[in-house]
């Protein structure tokens, strides 16, 4: 098995370095969504190519997402992915022949005991920090919240640290991703939502072959993938948050966003070749 795998140093090392004989391994590709396939919400051309790329190889993709449940909807319907896991692991919206399938990772009664301690949380942040607004995608959540940090409002660092100070003094999971700053209740993550990914559709286990998967990511809430495995790449635009990132990618590439994502593919399929 993997053990956990850590960037020891301050920088990732060129996309273009990764070694032949690792890539021709990869067995599919996980990938965050905002701001590493899209640009101002909407996925950029080169990244929906290379998607269609990937499902012409053969190779399944996994979108991990803290977006909400009601804005994968369409995205996961339009895109060539095998599956969309949203809210940061709490539901996947799984491809099935020609229809979706919704799958939880909490039963119904538990999410509505959660979503009363998470509406009185999401009032104590609006009331205690100055300038905090819910995200304009909350109406299409139905297991966290979320705060807008760099979408459509900004937060200075500082109240962006309180947000999340109040979300854990609530009892709540609190990631802070390139644009908003989502809380949650219960263990599920980027992560565990991974493993749950290669084990519903494949039947494989992620722990015991993480070498042969690819995670990309763009932001401090990539982390754990980061940190847990030993293939992972951030986009160029990932250097942002270079003064708050403990875990960095093995790889980074030299294009940002949607661009930074299809230079992965075509390097990925080329060794595959």
């Amino acid at each position: 098995m993997w053990k956990t795998w850590q960037m020891t140093g301050p920088f990732s090392e060129p996309w273009a370095t990764a070694p032949q004989a690792v890539l021709a391994r990869v067995l599919g590709v996980m990938t965050d969504i905002d701001d590493t396939l899209t640009r101002d919400g909407a996925i950029e051309a080169p990244a929906l190519a290379a998607l269609h790329d990937l499902a012409a190889a053969g190779l399944p993709v996994v979108a991990i997402t803290g977006r909400p449940l009601g804005w994968s909807l369409p995205f996961a319907q339009a895109w060539p992915v095998a599956a969309i896991v949203a809210e940061n692991g709490a539901v996947a919206l799984i491809r099935d022949a020609d229809s979706l399938v919704t799958e939880y990772t909490q039963d119904a009664a538990t999410r509505a005991t959660h979503a009363l301690r998470l509406q009185a949380a999401a009032r104590r942040v609006l009331r205690e920090v100055p300038g905090a607004t819910l995200a304009q995608d909350s109406p299409g959540r139905v297991t966290d919240i979320a705060i807008d940090h760099s979408e459509f409002a900004h937060l200075p660092p500082a109240a962006m640290a309180q947000v999340v100070a109040v979300m854990q003094q609530a009892g709540l999971v609190a990631t802070v991703s390139s644009i908003h700053i989502n809380g949650w209740i219960g263990q599920h993550s980027k992560w565990t939502a991974a493993q749950w990914m290669v084990q519903r559709l494949l039947g494989r286990d992620l722990q015991a072959e993480a070498g042969r998967w690819l995670y990309v990511g763009d932001s401090t809430n990539d982390q754990l993938m980061f940190q847990h495995l030993p293939l992972t790449v951030g986009v160029a635009n990932l250097r942002r948050f270079a003064d708050q990132l403990q875990h960095w990618p093995t790889y980074i590439t030299q294009a940002e966003r949607g661009a930074g994502f299809a230079e992965v593919v075509r390097r990925l399929l080329a060794e595959r070749v």
